[in-house]
C-alpha cells in the first residue's frame, strides 16, 4: 500500500514529464488500479512490455524527485502548516504572546523551503 501511495504522489508532481504513453500506462497502474494484463491487452502489447515500462516510470520519477525534492517539500510545508495550527489553537486558549513568536517563526522556515 505504501509503495502505491508513494507512486501516486510521484506521479502527482512530475507525472507531466512523462511521455503521453508512459503517463496513460502509468496512471492506469497507479490511478486506475488495473493488473499488467489489462493494460497488455488494451494497449496491444505484453505484459512484460507494460512491467518495464511501469518500472522505468519508477525510477525516472524517482530522479526527479531526487533532484527536485518537490515531494519532500510538500510534505515539510504540510508539517510546519499543521504545526502553525497547533500554535494558533493553543495562542487563542492561552493568548500567550510567546506563541504569537513561535507562529512567525514557523512561518519563516516555511519561506524558506
Amino acid at each position: 500500500m505504501e509503495k502505491i501511495v508513494e507512486q501516486g504522489m510521484l506521479y502527482d508532481f512530475y507525472g507531466e514529464l512523462l511521455t503521453p504513453h508512459q503517463r496513460r500506462i502509468y496512471e492506469d497502474v497507479v490511478v486506475n488500479d488495473m493488473s499488467l494484463s489489462e493494460i497488455a491487452q488494451e494497449q496491444g502489447i505484453s505484459r512484460q512490455g507494460v512491467h518495464d515500462l511501469v518500472r522505468r516510470c519508477d525510477r525516472t520519477l524517482g530522479e526527479y524527485e531526487k533532484k527536485l525534492k518537490l515531494v519532500e517539500k510538500f510534505h515539510e510545508t504540510r508539517k510546519k502548516a499543521q504545526e502553525i495550527r497547533q500554535a494558533v489553537r493553543a495562542y487563542g486558549e492561552s493568548q500567550d504572546a510567546g506563541l504569537l513568536l513561535q507562529i512567525e517563526q514557523i512561518a519563516e522556515e516555511i519561506m524558506e523551503l
